[in-house]
């Protein structure tokens, strides 16, 4: 071969070499899964039960597979700078041509980030063997591309706000009743509190009564058997001893025989007859 013919040859080369390092959004064959280190594991049109865990202008396979690894999540995908975790592989149904997935990575634009409605799947090397998610639970993830998954996304950040807004005049509203509940109670238990105390009050007062009564009766009771006067209606008692009066005592003695005399002996009187 002569000269000319190698420098051919080697131009030819070059020009190859050339065209294949400027081929961006090329997607690697399928690799064996190895643990600690994330491999791809194919193009899928479908997520399984993977679920969007960041998106950042770097992404690419040595973004997204150590962030779903440090996370514990076995499996993990891109499509541009979004970037899935989850713990299930995508059913192998799902899995497409590798040229499908053509889009360059952000982070590393030699790479392919998925496609149109499909995604560039990896083993993040928790676990060498994963377990398959169910068809059905894929296809319904195919019919979803990860620009409306974003779009969902915001739509559900946004839901809450939306509802808590639409609240805010019910739990208004709401506060009338409970200052009126509040004071409903209040109310019943003053007046309870009340009721108890009349109905205090009254036996107090009726005991009193019934205990004056039985003192006024026994005081009568004893005065009679005492001999002496009832008792007042000021409620005192005035027990007195006749002997105690000399003018009862000198009342009682006019006309009775004399003390000073003796009556023992018959006494002999002399009259004119």
């Amino acid at each position: 071969m002569s000269l000319r013919q190698l420098t051919t040859v080697a131009m030819l080369a070059l020009a190859s070499i050339s065209t294949v390092t400027a081929k961006k959004g090329v997607e690697l064959p399928a690799q064996q899964a190895v643990t600690g280190s994330d491999t791809v594991a194919g193009c899928y049109s479908s997520l399984g039960d993977m679920t969007v865990d960041s998106y950042n202008e770097y992404n690419a396979q040595g973004y997204c597979g150590p962030t779903c690894r440090k996370k514990g999540k076995p499996v993990g995908a891109t499509y541009l700078k979004a970037c899935y975790c989850g713990t299930k592989m995508p059913n192998e149904k799902t899995l497409v041509a590798d040229s499908r997935c053509n889009e360059p990575c952000p982070g590393y634009d030699i790479q392919a980030c998925g496609g149109l409605g499909v995604w560039t799947v990896y083993n993040t090397g928790v676990q060498v063997n994963v377990a398959e998610a169910d068809l059905d639970t894929t296809s319904s993830t195919t019919t979803t591309t990860p620009t409306s998954t974003s779009s969902s996304q915001t739509s559900a950040t946004e839901t809450p706000t939306s509802a808590a807004e639409t609240q805010k005049p019910t739990d208004e509203g709401s506060k009338p009743s409970v200052v009126g509940i509040a004071v409903g109670v209040v109310v019943g238990v003053i007046a309870i509190s009340a009721i108890a105390a009349g109905v205090f009050f009254y036996m107090r007062r009726k005991r009193n009564s019934e205990l004056e009564e039985e003192h006024r009766r026994n005081a009568a009771v004893n005065a009679f058997i005492s001999g002496g006067k009832p008792p007042r209606s000021s409620g005192g008692m005035s027990i007195a001893d006749s002997r105690m009066d000399p003018i009862m005592n000198r009342r009682m003695s006019d006309g009775s025989i004399a003390d000073n005399q003796d009556y023992s002996r018959r006494i002999l009187r002399v009259t004119n007859a």
